[in-house]
């Protein structure tokens, strides 16, 4: 067996070639989007703060959840369309005066977009060995056809901006949130607001890397197994004074990093080092 350093080879001796079923992104986009003026959902309660509400600040944003519907393209073929619907846990200060204290509240909105991708073509039927809920009781096979998967990376949002604006469109960005969204906040959203009422409008920034995926066929090369080397620890029985030593001084901290101990000044010269 080949020498191994933290689970590798630490030479390159190949072994032989296997076949692997893995999957390959067959395309990928990145997005930079900025969200004006999302309509914000709250509990009914909540709703009645915010009329009653003068300024509000964004506190926080978090990507709860993205639905995803993927379809081909009719009229190009290998390729298809991406509906995503992004669903965000919002986190608000209310103020109703500038002398009273913030009141803390959380709301849900949602921005829907569509991105068209190349996912190559396959028309057969996968069986598998895996049991189907659905069929669980009839066989033991699990059938899927071979669309592509669409797999969507996203950071949480940046907070931008929000405002207190009245409802111009009682039917404005108003979707069916499921209820496992809902329940991030603890029951359902009031949605039959009136033209006139006023409601809660955010700005976000987000990032987000989407790609199309298919399982293929790929011939690899192998090396040597992966043995891993470092012994599994338990630091559950530690005491915690124990477990406070093992932590790195935190160096950066009580002295913040030049930039140029980061990355270089980007000048291509030395004046870093001889200051």
């Amino acid at each position: 067996m080949a020498d191994l350093r933290n689970g590798c080879p630490t030479d390159a001796s190949f072994k032989e070639a296997v076949c692997i079923d893995a999957g390959r992104v067959y395309d990928s986009c990145c997005d930079r989007d900025c969200l004006e003026d999302l309509r914000c959902f709250f509990l009914p309660e909540d709703q009645a703060l915010v009329k009653d509400a003068v300024s509000v600040r964004l506190r926080s944003a978090e990507v709860l959840n993205v639905f995803i519907d993927v379809q081909p393209v009719n009229f190009n073929k290998g390729f298809f369309s991406c509906d995503l619907t992004f669903f965000f846990l919002l986190g608000f200060d209310l103020f109703t005066s500038p002398k009273n204290r913030a009141t803390c509240i959380n709301g849900i909105t949602t921005y829907s977009k569509r991105v068209i991708l190349y996912g190559s073509e396959g028309n057969v039927k996968v069986f598998s060995s895996t049991v189907s809920e659905e069929c669980s009781n009839h066989n033991t096979t699990s059938r899927s056809n071979n669309c592509p998967k669409c797999v969507v990376q996203a950071v949480d949002p940046v907070p931008l901006s929000a405002r207190i604006g009245e409802l111009r469109d009682c039917y404005e960005n108003v979707c069916c949130i499921p209820e496992c969204v809902c329940n991030c906040i603890g029951g359902h959203v009031a949605t039959d607001l009136q033209c006139g009422e006023p409601t809660v409008f955010v700005t976000l920034g987000l990032f987000t890397i989407i790609q199309l995926i298919r399982n293929v066929q790929m011939l690899i090369p192998v090396y040597d197994f992966c043995i891993p080397e470092k012994a599994c620890t338990d630091s559950a029985n530690d005491q915690p004074c124990d477990a406070f030593k093992k932590i790195k001084f935190p160096t950066d901290d009580f002295f913040p990093p030049r930039p140029c101990d980061i990355s270089g000044c980007g000048c291509g010269c030395n004046n870093c080092e001889e200051e």
